[in-house]
Parts: structure tokens; sequence; C-alpha cells
């Protein structure tokens, strides 16, 4: 997932990508200025991370693409102009719906090697050594995202499966330029791709510091990208690309093999559902945790009257804040791989549980972390990521999250092949109780095992109201996933914000550990902070928090949401 480097020993928490909405009731420093103007589009829709992967996605729309054939377009795009966070490289998840109203999800997360263990970053005391999870080669796990694109395109494409790829050819032979947002990550990054790569294979290397304008060409990539084009599947994880990837394994002692990729496979999964008022929520199921927490605390928060409060206001904050403190506790326990841990997904979204967890919450002050657990129920046996959300003309829609999660993964690129390997090995839980690079903690469900799915907090999701496609929205950002799109939804329905708004409103997070709320420059007002504070709420101020995509059915038509905090684009016709 996408987000800046954090240094574990210090549990920085930076969440960097999160969604949410505007409200036309908060003070006027709670918004930040849309990059695009508001239009309504009735023949599709695109809205993703990069100028060029959108106008990508739009042009398959416009030849008579569904929205999975434009997905696919915009996430090879996407590997090539996002670098920190597009990827074929790393793995993600879709949620898909039919204009007909039947949903889909696929789960074409990374998977530990074969050759994985669960104390393989401990040394010999037990101790979590420094980074191992996260700047190394045995940080990757194996890629899913070409394989999860094989699969959607299979299922719901249209059109042929070299017009798709063709495009992100197109801008890494010939180059695209590069943002000036880019051109600081590159930057701020050089000194770690050179300490980790060799002069040869750094391909972001430059003489001078990257600025706005430049032309980024990427040879090596183009050639990888044409072997998928041609072979499919088997252009990425056979033949020279898959002897590419186990040669820098062997260079660095790292774990994926030949066997490892070609027992990759994406899986089908059975979406989770649920209601909020009168909207259904179709969103992920595991090994994502994002749709068990969001149903979890809309459900926390529906008998309460937010609309009647308004945005980021004192009571909205406190309640969302103690939803999340608890929904993020169960996380740490109950949430992991199903198809290596039995999860309980009905017992954690059963009304009665919620509501009694909720009952201990009291509006004269904060609970303390420390005096909440993971709840208990009868029967149970013991956040660099980027979204794009996509609306075709017929109605189709998707709403697909992919990441390498830590801006740029591992840092280390596959000698020859041109491209980036993922740090995913770091979202397990490399010791029960010690946190990653997101500040989250887990224990055995999230452990590191042979073949298993590591937890996500990716949250796609998609909403119908009275039977049709209503919302679509996902964002980057870690840990902070989660309750992005938790607000994103709550901004639109609750607060009557249209899409734009929505994405460029000011957020707060809290994710149980560590104790403290953590919010952007100027989301809370003077007399907001002081109300919290005094209740015994930590508020600690950063910088920006996620980059929602999202798109809002509207009666004049498609709108979109793309967030000025990054390059995100929405385009439509």
């Amino acid at each position: 997932m996408y987000c800046p480097p954090l240094i574990r020993q210090k549990l920085l928490f930076v969440a960097f990508q999160v969604t949410a909405v505007i409200v036309f009731t908060v003070h006027p420093f709670s918004i930040l200025k849309a990059q695009q103007s508001e239009g309504a589009y009735a023949k599709g829709m695109v809205v993703c991370a990069y100028p060029d992967a959108a106008q990508a996605g739009l042009a398959i729309l416009k030849k008579g693409g569904t929205a999975v054939d434009a997905a696919v377009a915009v996430q090879f795009a996407l590997a090539v102009t996002l670098p920190q966070a597009g990827n074929i490289g790393g793995g993600g998840f879709m949620v898909y719906r039919s204009a007909k109203g039947q949903a889909a999800t696929l789960d074409f997360r990374e998977k530990a090697p074969a050759m994985a263990s669960e104390k393989m970053y401990l040394d010999a005391t037990g101790n979590v050594i420094p980074n191992k999870s996260l700047y190394t080669h045995q940080a990757a796990g194996v890629p899913g995202s070409v394989d999860g694109m094989v699969q959607a395109h299979q299922k719901y494409g249209k059109l042929p499966w070299s017009m798709l790829v063709q495009p992100a050819i197109d801008l890494a032979h010939k180059g695209f330029k590069v943002t000036e947002h880019l051109a600081n990550d590159l930057n701020h990054n050089q000194a770690d791709f050179s300490r980790l790569n060799s002069e040869r294979t750094n391909y972001f290397a430059k003489a001078t510091p990257w600025k706005a304008g430049d032309i980024l060409v990427l040879e090596d990539l183009a050639k990888t990208l044409t072997l998928i084009r041609d072979k499919g599947r088997s252009g990425f994880y056979e033949g020279a690309v898959a002897a590419q990837i186990t040669n820098e394994m062997k260079a660095g002692q790292g774990l994926i093999t030949q066997a490892d990729l070609d027992n990759y496979h994406s899986v089908w999964r059975k979406p989770v559902v649920g209601k909020y008022k009168q909207y259904k929520v179709i969103t992920m199921p595991p090994p994502s945790s994002g749709g068990i927490a969001l149903l979890q605390l809309l459900h926390s928060v529906e008998p309460y009257s937010l609309s009647r409060w308004g945005h980021n206001q004192d009571t909205t904050v406190q309640l969302i804040t103690e939803a999340e403190r608890r929904v993020y506790a169960d996380r740490s326990k109950y949430l992991g791989d199903p198809d290596f841990y039995k999860v309980p997904v009905d017992s954690l979204l059963n009304p009665a549980y919620i509501t009694g967890r909720m009952a201990n919450f009291t509006w004269a002050q904060a609970t303390p972390s420390s005096s909440i657990k993971p709840g208990s129920f009868a029967g149970y046996e013991s956040d660099q990521t980027t979204h794009y959300s996509i609306v075709d003309g017929q109605g189709n829609a998707v709403s697909i999250t992919t990441t390498l999660n830590g801006s740029f993964g591992n840092k280390i690129f596959v000698k020859g092949a041109g491209f980036l390997l993922n740090n995913e090995m770091d979202d397990f839980s490399s010791k029960p109780g010690v946190p990653n690079m997101y500040g989250l903690v887990g224990g055995k469900a999230n452990s590191i095992q042979p073949g298993k799915r590591m937890l996500s907090s990716m949250t796609p999701t998609i909403l119908e109201k009275n039977e049709k496609l209503f919302m679509v929205v996902g964002t980057p950002g870690g840990s902070t996933i989660i309750t992005s799109v938790f607000q994103t939804i709550l901004n639109v329905i609750e607060f009557n914000q249209d899409a734009q708004q929505a994405v460029s409103s000011k957020r707060f997070h809290h994710q149980w550990l560590p104790d403290e709320v953590m919010i952007e420059n100027n989301a809370l007002n003077e007399t907001v902070l002081r109300k919290l504070q005094q209740k015994g709420y930590k508020i600690t101020t950063r910088g920006n928090i996620g980059r929602v995509d999202a798109i809002v059915v509207t009666p004049k038509g498609l709108t979109g949401g793309a967030d000025p905090r990054g390059d995100d684009t929405k385009a439509g016709w």
C-alpha cells in the first residue's frame, strides 16, 4: 500500500491514503480545493491515480470495452506511470457489480512463498529484525496482479487482451511526463534505489534531480509488458520474465521459486454484503479485513444522528473514533486468510454483537484503548496502494485496489524486467503484538505460512440504492484505508456531499493502537479540538491522509471524485 517510508523502530504510524468526503457544513479549512470541475457523464467514467492511466481506461471505454476491459488497461498503465504503487509485481482485490446487479470479488493478493516460515523475520533471541520484512528480497510475496487481470478479463472482458495492454507498452516505450508528485517521490527515494540496486538496474537513476515535465522511459518494462500482451499469464509466470524473477531471488537470497510462480492463482470469492439504512454495501471478504471492518463500522454508527450533528463535529468525531477503536481491536485477532483460518464472519457482523461492543461507550470521556480487547462470542476457537473506480456505458462497475505495500514496494527492481518487487510480507504478523509498518498489530490468524495470503486493509466497495448502482469507492492508505472508505460513504450519505467534495474533505483516523486520533492539518476547528481533548482524546496532526477515487451516480449521470492530494484524475464521456 502506497505510503511514505516509515521507521518501524519508532513505531511511527503513517497511513498514507484514505477516503473521505466533504460536507457543506464544515469550516472553510476542512475542504481541499478540487483539481477538476464537477461534471456528469452518461457513457462511462474512470477515476484513478494518474492522468495517463485515466485516459488509457477512457479510450478503452470509448472503443466499446467493458468496465473490466478498462480496468485491465488502467492496471498496466499504472504499472508504468505510478511506480510507487501501480504494479505488475504486487497484487490486489477487485469488487465487481454487473449492470444487472450480479456481484463478484476477485482476490489476486500476493502469497507467501513455499519457503516462508512463521519466524523468518526473527533473530536468535526471538526479536523482529528491523527492515527485513521491508527492504530485502525476502520481503516479497508471490505477485498476483498479472494473473488477476487475466482472470478478470476472461470472465468479464470483451475486447482483445492485446488491445488492453498496448497503452501501457506505449507509455513505457515512448515515455511519459513526470508530474511534480512523482518527481518528488523519485528524488526522495533515490538513495534507497541506489543502495538496493546496481547502477545498471536502477531504472530511476538520473544525473540531476527529477522535475515535473521530465520524460521517463522504461524500455525493459516495455519488453516485459510486450510478453504479457502476447502470451498473457505465461508471459509473466513462465519463460523469460519468470527466469528474471527467480534469478533476482537467487541474487538476493529471496524465496520465490518457479514452482511458486506456477502455483499462483487468483481466487474468486463470495462478496461480503451488508446494509446501511436503505443502501446495500458490496465489499471485499477476507483476506481483506476491509469489508468486514467497514460493515462493522457502519452498523456501529447507524443508530446515531450523524447528519444532524454535522461533518467533523465533536460528537461525530467521538462516535466514529470509538467505533474504530473496537473494530480495529477485533481485526487484530480474528481476521486472516480464509484458506488457512476460519474467519468468524457471521459472528463479527451479528447486529447484537456490534451493539454489545458499543455498550461501554460513554459521551463523558474517551475509552482508553488499553481497556478495549478483541470481542468474544460463542463458538469461536482461538495501508503503497492505489485504487481505481470504473463504470462503463452499460452500468457495469469495478472497484479495484492494488498494491506493492510500501512506497515503491521493497524498492528492488527485477534485473532485466524493469519492475519493482513488493514488500507485502510485512503485512503478516512477524511476531504477535509487534506492529507492522502501519502500526497494526496481529496474531495467529495472520501469522506467516507457506502459500498463505497476508491480511490486508484494502476495501474496494460498491453501493446500491433501490437496487441500482449508487457509488463506487476505494482508496490506498495502509491501515487508514478502512476508515477512509467509511468516512467517504458517510460524507456522501449523511452529509450530502457530491463526489468531488467527498474526496477533497479533510479526514481523521483512529486504529485502536496507538491510542491517538490522527487528523490532517485543519481537519478540526479549535472548538472541536478543545472539546475532544478535554474528554481525554490524544490528537496528533499530520499531513495528507489518503487519495480517494470515487464515482457517484446521480440523476444527471456519473460524477467522479479525484483526490486533489495527488495526481488523481477523473475522465468520462
